[in-house]
């Protein structure tokens, strides 16, 4: 009998041993996909406060400002998908990525293909939004054209919080601003004028302050040659007249054609005969900005020095 209860009691207590075991692998294993869950933070775009996962793994990137950001950052093998038909030489290296569409267009059968865990778009593809947010958390970051520098600063400081580089976007906004203090000083202390304009298949269009490009004059701090221009997205269309009207001592060109690919053979804004007679003209200050960074980018950390490095030729 006392035979029988002491193997009763090895039996019974191997039970429990091994259901305190099986209890304990399952536990461990539930903390396991428990800590493998993508925590998401807030953080505010354009359009306000939006919910999306810290360190995300894999994105779909539309708006090139942002991805040079990432790409500064160091989290540029996060990126999964991008319009690779539409970057910018200096981010050329992307086009190896998938194809997310085109920067109007956003592929949407591909993009949920892909299964990104975060996708950013810029005001291109506004229009798509709701969309794409069905299919991973969307975020808008947008250039403010009022406000160019505060509101690039701050899409560079969201991307820093989603990536968990703070430290890193920070030291990168002191030195772009210091650049930004650089340039801005020469500027002002200059006298020169300037005028700001996008070339397209020969016709022209100006920009002034609160505008597309505005930045040469609100941030970088160069002179209006014309006060008067109207803010517009697609600038006020003007003439070669109007040019030697102005009479700008620096003439900065962004040539559209360039940009997207197509016949740029009326676009030798440097060589019309009115162009000629300008101050800019005469003292060779037709200057031409990178058009695939100004027209197809911008609102990034590398685009804005690069935008930078362009202005300071209109200050030698």
């Amino acid at each position: 009998m006392k035979k029988f209860l002491a193997v009763a009691t090895v039996s019974l207590l191997s039970l429990v041993l091994l259901g305190a075991c099986g209890n304990s692998k399952k536990t461990t294993e539930e903390s396991d996909k428990s800590s493998e869950k993508a925590t998401t933070i807030t953080v505010k775009d354009s359009n306000g406060s939006v919910e999306v996962p810290k360190n995300p793994k894999k994105v779909v990137v539309f708006d090139n400002g942002s991805l040079d950001t990432i790409d500064d950052l160091g989290e540029g093998d996060t990126v999964i998908g991008a319009p690779t038909k539409n970057l910018p030489k200096y981010l050329e290296k992307y086009t190896k990525v998938e194809s997310a569409g085109g920067i109007k267009e956003p592929d949407l059968e591909k993009i949920n293909q892909l299964a990104p865990d975060l996708i950013i778009i810029s005001g291109r593809q506004q229009d798509f939004q709701d969309k794409l947010s069905k299919i991973a958390p969307t975020i808008y970051l947008a250039v403010d054209a009022k406000n160019t520098w505060e509101s690039t600063k701050q899409n560079i400081e969201t991307l820093g919080t989603i990536f968990d580089k703070k430290e890193i976007a920070d030291k990168k906004i002191g030195e772009l601003e210091k650049e930004i203090t650089d340039v801005k000083a020469k500027a002002e202390k200059s006298e020169e004028k300037a005028l700001v304009v996008l070339v397209n298949e020969g016709q022209l269009s100006a920009y002034g302050k609160g505008s597309r490009f505005g930045i040469i004059h609100d941030t970088f701090g160069f002179k209006l040659a014309d006060e008067n221009i109207e803010a517009s997205t697609h600038g006020q269309s003007v003439s070669y007249e109007y040019v030697l009207e102005k009479n700008p001592d620096v003439l900065f060109v962004i040539d559209r054609t360039r940009a997207i690919g197509g016949d740029d053979t009326n676009n030798n804004v440097q060589e019309n005969e009115l162009v000629k007679q300008t101050n800019a003209g005469k003292k060779g200050k037709v200057i031409f900005l990178q058009p695939d960074v100004w027209y197809l980018s911008g609102g990034g950390i590398e685009s804005t020095h690069l935008m930078i490095q362009d202005v300071e030729k209109g200050l030698k």
